[in-house]
Protein backbone atom coordinates (compact mmCIF):
# COMPACT_ATOMS: atom_id res chain seq x y z
CA UNK A 1 0.00 0.00 0.00
CA UNK A 2 2.87 2.38 0.63
CA UNK A 3 5.90 3.24 -1.45
CA UNK A 4 8.24 1.62 1.05
CA UNK A 5 6.10 -1.47 1.62
CA UNK A 6 5.57 -2.13 -2.08
CA UNK A 7 9.12 -1.43 -3.15
CA UNK A 8 11.10 -2.46 -0.08
CA UNK A 9 13.04 0.82 -0.13
CA UNK A 10 12.63 4.08 1.77
CA UNK A 11 12.61 7.45 -0.02
CA UNK A 12 15.68 9.55 0.78
CA UNK A 13 15.53 13.35 1.20
CA UNK A 14 18.60 15.57 0.78
CA UNK A 15 19.04 19.35 0.93
CA UNK A 16 21.73 20.66 -1.42
CA UNK A 17 23.97 23.68 -0.71
CA UNK A 18 21.84 26.06 -2.79
CA UNK A 19 18.70 25.07 -0.88
CA UNK A 20 17.20 22.66 -3.41
CA UNK A 21 15.51 19.60 -1.92
CA UNK A 22 16.11 16.27 -3.68
CA UNK A 23 13.89 13.30 -2.86
CA UNK A 24 14.87 9.97 -4.36
CA UNK A 25 12.72 6.85 -4.32
CA UNK A 26 14.39 3.77 -5.74
CA UNK A 27 12.00 1.43 -7.56
CA UNK A 28 14.26 -1.23 -9.10
CA UNK A 29 11.40 -3.27 -10.54
CA UNK A 30 11.11 -0.89 -13.52
CA UNK A 31 13.96 0.15 -15.82
CA UNK A 32 12.75 3.74 -16.00
CA UNK A 33 13.09 6.93 -13.97
CA UNK A 34 10.56 9.73 -13.47
CA UNK A 35 11.83 13.26 -12.83
CA UNK A 36 9.59 15.89 -11.27
CA UNK A 37 11.05 19.37 -10.72
CA UNK A 38 8.68 21.71 -8.88
CA UNK A 39 9.28 25.37 -8.05
CA UNK A 40 7.14 27.59 -5.82
CA UNK A 41 6.56 29.92 -8.76
CA UNK A 42 2.89 29.81 -9.68
CA UNK A 43 0.33 32.44 -10.57
CA UNK A 44 0.17 33.55 -6.92
CA UNK A 45 3.40 35.45 -7.63
CA UNK A 46 1.95 37.51 -10.48
CA UNK A 47 0.49 40.98 -10.25
CA UNK A 48 -3.02 41.90 -11.30
CA UNK A 49 -1.54 43.89 -14.17
CA UNK A 50 0.29 40.89 -15.66
CA UNK A 51 -1.92 37.87 -15.03
CA UNK A 52 -0.88 34.89 -17.13
CA UNK A 53 2.82 35.64 -16.63
CA UNK A 54 3.55 32.36 -14.83
CA UNK A 55 1.60 30.41 -17.45
CA UNK A 56 3.42 32.06 -20.36
CA UNK A 57 6.80 31.62 -18.65
CA UNK A 58 6.11 27.90 -18.32
CA UNK A 59 5.23 27.61 -22.00
CA UNK A 60 8.55 29.22 -22.95
CA UNK A 61 10.98 27.45 -20.64
CA UNK A 62 11.90 24.67 -23.06
CA UNK A 63 12.15 26.92 -26.13
CA UNK A 64 15.91 27.34 -25.79
CA UNK A 65 18.74 27.77 -23.28
CA UNK A 66 22.21 29.32 -23.38
CA UNK A 67 23.57 25.83 -24.07
CA UNK A 68 20.83 24.33 -26.25
CA UNK A 69 18.60 25.93 -28.89
CA UNK A 70 14.98 24.87 -28.74
CA UNK A 71 15.28 22.47 -31.67
CA UNK A 72 18.25 20.74 -30.00
CA UNK A 73 16.23 20.27 -26.79
CA UNK A 74 13.39 18.74 -28.79
CA UNK A 75 15.75 16.44 -30.69
CA UNK A 76 17.63 15.28 -27.57
CA UNK A 77 14.39 14.44 -25.78
CA UNK A 78 12.75 12.87 -28.82
CA UNK A 79 15.63 10.53 -29.57
CA UNK A 80 15.32 9.21 -26.01
CA UNK A 81 11.56 8.86 -26.25
CA UNK A 82 10.98 11.49 -23.57
CA UNK A 83 7.91 13.74 -23.44
CA UNK A 84 8.47 16.75 -21.18
CA UNK A 85 5.39 18.25 -19.52
CA UNK A 86 5.44 21.79 -18.11
CA UNK A 87 2.47 22.81 -15.94
CA UNK A 88 1.63 25.87 -13.86
CA UNK A 89 -0.78 26.12 -10.93
CA UNK A 90 -1.56 28.84 -8.42
CA UNK A 91 1.43 27.85 -6.30
CA UNK A 92 3.86 25.91 -8.47
CA UNK A 93 5.62 25.56 -11.79
CA UNK A 94 6.43 21.92 -12.55
CA UNK A 95 8.46 20.07 -15.16
CA UNK A 96 7.97 16.31 -15.31
CA UNK A 97 9.06 13.46 -17.57
CA UNK A 98 9.99 9.77 -17.58
CA UNK A 99 13.06 8.30 -19.24
CA UNK A 100 14.95 5.02 -19.43
CA UNK A 101 17.35 4.45 -16.55
CA UNK A 102 20.31 4.47 -18.95
CA UNK A 103 19.34 7.98 -20.10
CA UNK A 104 18.85 9.45 -16.63
CA UNK A 105 22.05 11.50 -16.47
CA UNK A 106 21.47 13.14 -19.86
CA UNK A 107 17.76 13.82 -19.31
CA UNK A 108 18.33 15.29 -15.85
CA UNK A 109 20.98 17.57 -17.37
CA UNK A 110 18.47 18.76 -19.99
CA UNK A 111 15.73 19.40 -17.41
CA UNK A 112 18.03 21.42 -15.14
CA UNK A 113 19.43 23.33 -18.12
CA UNK A 114 15.89 24.26 -19.16
CA UNK A 115 14.95 25.69 -15.77
CA UNK A 116 18.35 27.23 -15.05
CA UNK A 117 19.37 28.91 -18.32
CA UNK A 118 16.33 29.72 -20.50
CA UNK A 119 16.84 32.42 -23.12
CA UNK A 120 13.19 33.14 -24.01
CA UNK A 121 13.79 33.84 -27.72
CA UNK A 122 11.65 36.68 -29.05
CA UNK A 123 10.35 34.58 -31.95
CA UNK A 124 9.10 31.95 -29.48
CA UNK A 125 7.46 34.60 -27.30
CA UNK A 126 5.51 35.80 -30.33
CA UNK A 127 4.48 32.24 -31.16
CA UNK A 128 3.49 31.23 -27.62
CA UNK A 129 1.68 34.51 -27.04
CA UNK A 130 -0.40 33.88 -30.17
CA UNK A 131 -1.19 30.34 -29.01
CA UNK A 132 -2.25 31.64 -25.60
CA UNK A 133 -4.47 34.32 -27.12
CA UNK A 134 -6.12 31.69 -29.31
CA UNK A 135 -6.72 29.56 -26.21
CA UNK A 136 -8.24 32.50 -24.35
CA UNK A 137 -10.64 33.21 -27.21
CA UNK A 138 -11.64 29.56 -27.27
CA UNK A 139 -12.23 29.72 -23.51
CA UNK A 140 -14.64 32.61 -24.08
CA UNK A 141 -16.81 30.12 -25.97
CA UNK A 142 -16.46 27.33 -23.37
CA UNK A 143 -19.34 27.26 -20.91
CA UNK A 144 -17.42 25.14 -18.39
CA UNK A 145 -14.44 27.50 -18.27
CA UNK A 146 -16.65 30.57 -18.12
CA UNK A 147 -18.73 29.19 -15.24
CA UNK A 148 -15.72 28.16 -13.14
CA UNK A 149 -13.84 31.42 -13.67
CA UNK A 150 -16.93 33.39 -12.73
CA UNK A 151 -17.47 31.22 -9.65
CA UNK A 152 -13.96 31.91 -8.37
CA UNK A 153 -14.53 35.66 -8.73
CA UNK A 154 -17.75 35.33 -6.74
CA UNK A 155 -16.08 33.20 -4.05
CA UNK A 156 -12.88 35.19 -3.54
CA UNK A 157 -13.54 38.65 -4.93
CA UNK A 158 -12.10 39.87 -8.27
CA UNK A 159 -8.80 41.09 -6.77
CA UNK A 160 -7.91 37.88 -4.92
CA UNK A 161 -5.05 35.85 -6.48
CA UNK A 162 -7.19 32.69 -6.48
CA UNK A 163 -9.70 34.51 -8.71
CA UNK A 164 -7.13 35.26 -11.42
CA UNK A 165 -7.62 33.53 -14.73
CA UNK A 166 -4.87 30.92 -15.10
CA UNK A 167 -3.96 32.00 -18.63
CA UNK A 168 -4.41 35.70 -17.95
CA UNK A 169 -6.56 37.88 -20.18
CA UNK A 170 -6.20 39.05 -23.76
CA UNK A 171 -5.10 42.46 -22.46
CA UNK A 172 -2.46 41.19 -20.03
CA UNK A 173 -1.02 38.55 -22.38
CA UNK A 174 -0.61 41.14 -25.11
CA UNK A 175 1.33 43.36 -22.67
CA UNK A 176 3.72 40.68 -21.36
CA UNK A 177 7.14 41.12 -22.98
CA UNK A 178 10.48 39.36 -22.73
CA UNK A 179 11.67 41.64 -19.92
CA UNK A 180 8.70 40.67 -17.74
CA UNK A 181 9.18 36.95 -18.45
CA UNK A 182 12.92 37.06 -17.73
CA UNK A 183 12.33 39.03 -14.52
CA UNK A 184 9.71 36.54 -13.31
CA UNK A 185 12.08 33.65 -13.98
CA UNK A 186 15.05 35.33 -12.31
CA UNK A 187 13.05 36.19 -9.20
CA UNK A 188 11.01 33.05 -8.63
CA UNK A 189 12.62 30.10 -10.45
CA UNK A 190 15.54 29.52 -8.11
CA UNK A 191 17.17 26.48 -6.48
CA UNK A 192 16.10 27.69 -3.04
CA UNK A 193 12.47 26.95 -3.98
CA UNK A 194 13.14 23.79 -6.00
CA UNK A 195 11.88 20.38 -4.96
CA UNK A 196 13.27 17.63 -7.20
CA UNK A 197 11.64 14.20 -6.96
CA UNK A 198 13.44 11.33 -8.72
CA UNK A 199 11.70 7.96 -8.75
CA UNK A 200 12.76 4.78 -10.48
CA UNK A 201 15.61 2.42 -11.17
CA UNK A 202 18.44 4.68 -10.06
CA UNK A 203 20.72 4.56 -7.03
CA UNK A 204 19.81 7.37 -4.67
CA UNK A 205 23.44 8.35 -4.10
CA UNK A 206 24.04 8.65 -7.84
CA UNK A 207 20.82 10.66 -8.31
CA UNK A 208 21.75 13.15 -5.59
CA UNK A 209 25.30 13.47 -6.93
CA UNK A 210 24.06 14.15 -10.45
CA UNK A 211 21.51 16.71 -9.21
CA UNK A 212 24.16 18.49 -7.15
CA UNK A 213 26.52 18.61 -10.13
CA UNK A 214 23.87 20.07 -12.44
CA UNK A 215 22.78 22.66 -9.86
CA UNK A 216 26.33 23.59 -8.82
CA UNK A 217 26.93 27.34 -8.95
CA UNK A 218 23.26 28.25 -9.28
CA UNK A 219 22.54 30.57 -6.37
CA UNK A 220 19.96 33.08 -5.25
CA UNK A 221 17.87 33.42 -2.16
CA UNK A 222 14.18 32.64 -2.31
CA UNK A 223 11.85 35.57 -2.85
CA UNK A 224 9.76 36.58 0.13
CA UNK A 225 6.86 34.14 0.49
CA UNK A 226 3.51 35.34 -0.78
CA UNK A 227 0.82 35.11 1.89
CA UNK A 228 -2.57 34.07 0.54
CA UNK A 229 -5.14 36.58 1.77
CA UNK A 230 -8.44 35.33 3.17
CA UNK A 231 -11.37 35.23 0.75
CA UNK A 232 -13.95 37.95 0.77
CA UNK A 233 -16.45 37.30 3.56
CA UNK A 234 -19.79 37.29 1.73
CA UNK A 235 -22.40 35.44 3.80
CA UNK A 236 -25.22 35.88 1.28
CA UNK A 237 -25.96 33.79 -1.79
CA UNK A 238 -24.54 35.15 -5.05
CA UNK A 239 -25.77 34.02 -8.47
CA UNK A 240 -24.56 35.15 -11.88
CA UNK A 241 -25.71 34.02 -15.32
CA UNK A 242 -23.44 34.22 -18.35
CA UNK A 243 -24.91 34.06 -21.85
CA UNK A 244 -22.80 32.07 -24.33
CA UNK A 245 -24.36 32.09 -27.77
CA UNK A 246 -24.79 28.96 -29.84
CA UNK A 247 -24.55 26.45 -27.00
CA UNK A 248 -26.80 23.46 -26.39
CA UNK A 249 -25.62 22.83 -22.81
CA UNK A 250 -25.51 24.91 -19.65
CA UNK A 251 -22.73 24.52 -17.10
CA UNK A 252 -23.36 25.09 -13.42
CA UNK A 253 -20.49 25.92 -11.05
CA UNK A 254 -21.63 26.14 -7.42
CA UNK A 255 -19.37 26.40 -4.41
CA UNK A 256 -17.98 27.57 -1.11
CA UNK A 257 -14.61 28.54 0.32
CA UNK A 258 -13.36 26.06 2.91
CA UNK A 259 -10.04 25.46 4.69
CA UNK A 260 -6.32 25.26 3.91
CA UNK A 261 -4.52 21.99 3.27
CA UNK A 262 -2.67 22.15 6.57
CA UNK A 263 -5.87 22.49 8.60
CA UNK A 264 -6.28 19.42 10.86
CA UNK A 265 -9.90 19.15 9.68
CA UNK A 266 -8.68 18.34 6.16
CA UNK A 267 -9.45 14.62 6.40
CA UNK A 268 -13.00 15.21 7.63
CA UNK A 269 -13.59 17.65 4.78
CA UNK A 270 -12.10 15.21 2.29
CA UNK A 271 -14.46 12.45 3.42
CA UNK A 272 -17.45 14.81 3.50
CA UNK A 273 -16.79 15.88 -0.11
CA UNK A 274 -16.48 12.26 -1.15
CA UNK A 275 -19.97 11.56 0.20
CA UNK A 276 -21.37 14.65 -1.51
CA UNK A 277 -19.99 14.25 -4.98
CA UNK A 278 -17.01 11.93 -5.44
CA UNK A 279 -17.82 8.44 -4.19
CA UNK A 280 -18.58 5.89 -6.88
CA UNK A 281 -19.81 7.75 -9.96
CA UNK A 282 -20.45 11.01 -8.17
CA UNK A 283 -21.84 10.51 -4.66
CA UNK A 284 -25.18 11.95 -3.64
CA UNK A 285 -25.13 14.59 -6.38
CA UNK A 286 -24.86 12.14 -9.27
CA UNK A 287 -27.28 9.72 -7.65
CA UNK A 288 -29.95 12.42 -7.51
CA UNK A 289 -29.30 14.60 -10.56
CA UNK A 290 -27.90 12.17 -13.09
CA UNK A 291 -29.13 8.71 -12.09
CA UNK A 292 -32.50 9.32 -10.43
CA UNK A 293 -33.72 12.36 -12.39
CA UNK A 294 -31.67 11.83 -15.56
CA UNK A 295 -31.20 15.54 -16.20
CA UNK A 296 -27.41 16.00 -16.07
CA UNK A 297 -24.62 14.92 -18.37
CA UNK A 298 -22.34 14.97 -15.32
CA UNK A 299 -22.58 16.01 -11.68
CA UNK A 300 -19.82 15.90 -9.08
CA UNK A 301 -17.98 17.94 -6.46
CA UNK A 302 -14.28 18.69 -5.98
CA UNK A 303 -12.38 19.79 -2.87
CA UNK A 304 -9.11 21.65 -3.55
CA UNK A 305 -7.38 23.10 -0.48
CA UNK A 306 -3.88 24.54 -0.73
CA UNK A 307 -1.87 27.15 1.19
CA UNK A 308 -4.92 29.39 1.22
CA UNK A 309 -8.53 28.51 1.92
CA UNK A 310 -9.43 26.33 -1.02
CA UNK A 311 -12.79 25.88 -2.72
CA UNK A 312 -15.35 23.11 -2.66
CA UNK A 313 -16.92 23.23 -6.10
CA UNK A 314 -20.02 21.44 -7.39
CA UNK A 315 -20.13 21.04 -11.18
CA UNK A 316 -23.04 19.95 -13.36
CA UNK A 317 -23.67 20.00 -17.09
CA UNK A 318 -27.34 20.07 -18.02
CA UNK A 319 -29.83 20.82 -20.75
CA UNK A 320 -30.63 24.56 -20.55
CA UNK A 321 -34.27 23.69 -19.82
CA UNK A 322 -33.17 21.77 -16.71
CA UNK A 323 -31.00 24.45 -15.09
CA UNK A 324 -33.48 25.45 -12.38
CA UNK A 325 -34.37 21.83 -11.55
CA UNK A 326 -30.69 20.89 -11.34
CA UNK A 327 -29.97 23.89 -9.12
CA UNK A 328 -32.84 22.90 -6.82
CA UNK A 329 -31.45 19.35 -6.65
CA UNK A 330 -27.96 20.62 -5.77
CA UNK A 331 -29.45 22.85 -3.06
CA UNK A 332 -31.38 19.87 -1.70
CA UNK A 333 -28.35 17.57 -1.46
CA UNK A 334 -26.12 20.29 -0.03
CA UNK A 335 -28.71 21.32 2.54
CA UNK A 336 -29.48 17.76 3.61
CA UNK A 337 -25.84 16.75 4.06
CA UNK A 338 -25.09 20.01 5.86
CA UNK A 339 -28.03 19.61 8.24
CA UNK A 340 -27.91 15.86 8.90
CA UNK A 341 -24.39 14.79 7.98
CA UNK A 342 -23.56 11.45 6.36
CA UNK A 343 -24.92 8.10 7.41
CA UNK A 344 -22.80 5.46 9.11
CA UNK A 345 -22.91 3.40 5.91
CA UNK A 346 -21.68 6.34 3.81
CA UNK A 347 -18.79 6.97 6.18
CA UNK A 348 -17.79 3.32 6.11
CA UNK A 349 -17.97 3.17 2.31
CA UNK A 350 -16.09 6.44 1.92
CA UNK A 351 -13.33 5.35 4.28
CA UNK A 352 -12.94 2.05 2.46
CA UNK A 353 -12.95 3.78 -0.93
CA UNK A 354 -10.34 6.41 -0.01
CA UNK A 355 -7.99 3.97 1.70
CA UNK A 356 -8.39 1.55 -1.19
CA UNK A 357 -7.49 4.28 -3.68
CA UNK A 358 -4.08 4.99 -2.10
CA UNK A 359 -2.23 2.17 -3.91
CA UNK A 360 -3.58 3.45 -7.24
CA UNK A 361 -1.85 6.78 -6.58
CA UNK A 362 1.44 4.88 -6.32
CA UNK A 363 1.16 2.49 -9.26
CA UNK A 364 3.63 4.38 -11.47
CA UNK A 365 6.93 6.15 -10.93
CA UNK A 366 5.36 9.44 -12.02
CA UNK A 367 2.49 8.93 -9.56
CA UNK A 368 4.95 8.30 -6.73
CA UNK A 369 6.92 11.42 -7.69
CA UNK A 370 3.77 13.57 -7.62
CA UNK A 371 2.78 12.07 -4.23
CA UNK A 372 6.23 12.83 -2.82
CA UNK A 373 5.99 16.41 -4.08
CA UNK A 374 2.66 16.88 -2.30
CA UNK A 375 4.17 15.45 0.89
CA UNK A 376 7.10 17.87 0.59
CA UNK A 377 4.96 20.87 -0.29
CA UNK A 378 2.76 20.51 2.80
CA UNK A 379 5.39 19.07 5.20
CA UNK A 380 3.59 15.73 5.48
CA UNK A 381 6.72 13.61 5.80
CA UNK A 382 8.30 10.85 3.74
CA UNK A 383 6.17 8.25 5.52
CA UNK A 384 2.89 9.98 4.67
CA UNK A 385 1.72 7.11 2.45
CA UNK A 386 1.98 4.74 5.42
CA UNK A 387 0.29 7.11 7.86
CA UNK A 388 -2.55 8.13 5.55
CA UNK A 389 -4.78 5.07 6.13
CA UNK A 390 -4.61 5.60 9.91
CA UNK A 391 -5.40 9.30 9.49
CA UNK A 392 -8.55 8.38 7.57
CA UNK A 393 -9.46 5.64 10.04
CA UNK A 394 -9.26 8.16 12.88
CA UNK A 395 -11.91 10.51 11.43
CA UNK A 396 -15.20 10.21 13.29
CA UNK A 397 -18.68 10.65 11.90
CA UNK A 398 -19.17 13.63 14.24
CA UNK A 399 -16.11 15.36 12.70
CA UNK A 400 -17.53 14.83 9.21
CA UNK A 401 -20.92 16.12 10.33
CA UNK A 402 -19.24 19.21 11.80
CA UNK A 403 -17.39 19.86 8.53
CA UNK A 404 -20.61 19.53 6.54
CA UNK A 405 -22.54 21.79 8.92
CA UNK A 406 -19.84 24.45 8.74
CA UNK A 407 -19.69 24.81 4.97
CA UNK A 408 -22.73 23.22 3.26
CA UNK A 409 -25.25 26.04 3.57
CA UNK A 410 -27.08 26.80 0.28
CA UNK A 411 -27.95 30.33 1.43
CA UNK A 412 -24.24 31.23 1.39
CA UNK A 413 -23.32 29.48 -1.88
CA UNK A 414 -21.87 31.22 -4.90
CA UNK A 415 -23.41 30.08 -8.19
CA UNK A 416 -22.35 30.73 -11.77
CA UNK A 417 -24.35 29.44 -14.75
CA UNK A 418 -23.01 29.68 -18.28
CA UNK A 419 -25.07 28.68 -21.30
CA UNK A 420 -27.50 29.91 -23.93
CA UNK A 421 -29.54 32.94 -23.03
CA UNK A 422 -32.89 32.19 -21.44
CA UNK A 423 -34.39 34.77 -23.81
Amino acid sequence: MSVALRRGLEPVRSVLPGGAVVIVQETPLASAVSINATFRAGSLHETDELTGLAYLTGKLLDRGTRRRPGEVIAEELDERGVSLKVSTTRHALTLSCTCLSEDFDEVLAIVIDIVRRPTFPEVEIVRRRAETLTGLRQDEDNTGVRAVECLFELLYGPRHPYARHAKGTVDTIERIDRAAIAAFHARFVRPAVLSLAIVGSVDHRRAVTRAEAELDGWTGAAAAPVVVPPPAELPLRRLRRLAVAGKSQSDIAYGFTTISRRDPRYYAYWMMNNVLGQSGLGGRLAENIRERQGMAYFAYSAFDPAFGRGPLVVRAGVDPNNVERALDAIDHEVRQLGAEGPTEAEVSETREYLIGSIPRLLETNSGIAAFLQTSEQFDLGLDYDRRLPALLEAVTIDEIRAAAAEVLIPETAAVAIAGPSRD
